[in-house]
């Protein structure tokens, strides 16, 4: 009786979607009206927004487009294992457990998926900051000024922070002034280091301090920040390099070792 009604149910999907296609009002629209609604009206709670628009996708169709995305890799997911969990006839509790779990761990997976992209763009930018930054001050100290430096940045050099350094000339270029485009940019990236960086520059454009001695301190720092990363990968490889050699390589040998001993005590004792 069950399957029957899931059959039924399978069924009466494509049917609705008919209903909706003989009637005035197009079903595509119709979904997007109301996802976009569902986006209004639901609370942000794990800043997707944000993390969003630090991978550059600050639009409302990009986090439709995440929600879409996420909620129908779930709901598929949660079908799918309701589906295969009925036809080996497993009991109601067992595939709605199932599918619960199977959706929910869906759900977990692509919320990871952002964070650990979010996670790798900001070490990218982080590896690439300490050349940018010598390039502004090489720049800067040729007598251009910081709006040119930043252009020349932008248009000449690859990577996640001379893209950042456009969208910063973007909204200088649409009316907004450099030093709040640029707090903008650190507000963004969520980088510790970048935010000094971001604002040591604002202070000292303000203010009118001299800006290459302000670069040339923060390239110092980046390049030891840089180095310090390094060495820190460097010992977690050394460590994880260690276990194969104590668990497997070292025994290895000594049975090795121990070997013919032993062998030559099982022929005495015989």
């Amino acid at each position: 009786m069950l399957k029957i009604i899931c059959v039924a149910m399978l069924f009466a999907v494509p049917g609705g979607m008919l209903f909706l296609l003989d009637s005035d009002v197009d079903p595509l629209k119709e979904l997007e009206r109301r996802a976009k609604v569902a986006a209004r009206n639901t609370r942000d709670k794990k800043g997707i927004h944000l993390r969003l628009e630090e991978l550059g996708k600050s639009s409302g169709r990009d986090y439709e487009d995440f929600r879409i995305r996420q909620f129908g890799f779930s709901a598929s997911g949660s079908a799918l294992v309701m589906v295969l969990t009925l036809m080996s006839n497993h009991s109601l509790i067992m595939v709605l457990i199932l599918a619960s779990l199977t959706g929910a761990i869906l759900y977990v997976m692509i919320d990871r998926e952002l964070s650990s992209q979010i996670k790798k763009r900001r070490q990218i930018i982080e590896a690439e900051f300490p050349a940018v930054i010598e390039m502004l001050t090489l720049a800067i100290a040729a007598g251009e000024t910081p709006m040119s430096a930043i252009l020349r940045m932008a248009e000449s050099a690859d990577g996640e922070l001379p893209k950042e350094f456009g969208t910063v000339i973007a909204a200088v270029r649409a009316g907004e002034p450099l030093h709040s485009s640029l707090d903008s940019m650190g507000r963004r990236i969520k980088s510790v280091m970048i935010r000094r960086f971001i604002d040591a520059v604002v202070t000292a454009t303000l203010r009118g301090a001299p800006l290459i001695e302000v670069l040339s301190r923060h390239a110092v720092e980046a390049r030891a920040h840089q180095r310090n990363i390094v060495l820190n990968a460097a010992g977690k490889a050394e460590i994880s390099m260690m276990i194969p050699v104590v668990f497997l390589i070292l025994p290895i040998s000594i049975l090795f070792a121990l070997w013919p001993s032993l062998a030559n005590l099982n022929l005495f004792a015989n």
